[in-house]
């Protein structure tokens, strides 16, 4: 399982996702997203809402929840 390089946090595929959208698509590290929101100086809540956003354009960085 991938780690936060800033507080060694285990990352969900959408954490992964959101530092290549916003950082780098080629990104080999990534940030959890207390790192990010920290990081961008913004809260969780909106960066929840970027990746909603994100999947709901087709992102393929983010995988489309099912409902079930």
């Amino acid at each position: 399982m991938m780690k936060c390089i800033s507080c060694g946090h285990e990352l969900t595929h959408d954490e992964i996702g959101l530092t290549k959208k916003l950082i780098n698509r080629g990104a080999t590290q990534y940030y959890c997203l207390n790192c990010l929101s920290e990081k961008f100086r913004c809260s969780t809540e909106l960066l929840e809402k970027k990746i909603e956003q994100f999947r709901k354009q087709g992102c393929t960085l983010f995988i489309a929840k099912t409902d079930n």
